[in-house]
């Protein structure tokens, strides 16, 4: 496999983590650098790993899992996204959201945004491709990915208030709606 053939990959693979970054730093829940750090840290890790564990699975298990790893993703996130919506809805005096590089939502978010990966490793090891320049390629990029999104994000939602955090929120309903819709289709 080519560079840019997996370059091109990585990038795909990015998109929805990039979108779900986006929309956690416009909304004000990103604060700081280290909160920054280690979401994009997970994305990116979770996007490594996931594609190993897809090769390591190979065709065992996937008939399996392409039947539900769609909703898995899509409930996680619209979780997640309600949450959102829900704090951005309630005139509570508590103005910051949930932190959401922080225990079991990142964990959930990380898991959604990277469960195509694992389809992505179950792919090469059909193709017999080794996993590894792949996997650490796509974890790269979805780090980078992120960040920038946390820095745009981060300038978006300075101005944007509440309403930023229920943009986000609407974001991540979406990213997981297109979860389904692509495997559905």
């Amino acid at each position: 496999m080519r560079f840019i053939e997996i370059l091109v990959i990585a990038f795909a693979l990015s998109l929805d983590s990039f979108a779900v970054s986006l929309a956690a730093s416009t909304s004000g829940a990103v604060q700081g650098k280290r909160a920054a750090f280690r979401l994009s840290f997970h994305f990116g890790f979770f996007q490594f790993l996931m594609p190993i564990l897809g090769w390591a699975l190979g065709m065992t298990i996937e008939p399996i899992m392409a039947a539900f790893d769609h909703w898995i993703a899509f409930g996680l996130l619209a979780i997640v996204g309600l949450r959102m919506i829900k704090s951005a809805m309630s005139p509570s005096s508590k103005s910051q959201p949930d932190d959401p590089s922080r225990g079991v939502v990142l964990l959930m978010l990380a898991t959604a945004t990277s469960i195509d990966a694992m389809a992505i490793g179950l792919s090469m090891a059909m193709l017999r491709v080794s996993i590894w320049y792949p996997s650490i390629t796509i974890g790269v990029v979805t780090m980078g990915m992120s960040i920038l999104a946390i820095m745009v994000g981060s300038r978006v939602g300075a101005w944007m208030g509440k309403r930023a955090q229920l943009a986000g929120g609407i974001v991540l309903l979406l990213v997981g709606v297109r979860i389904v819709i692509s495997h559905l289709a």
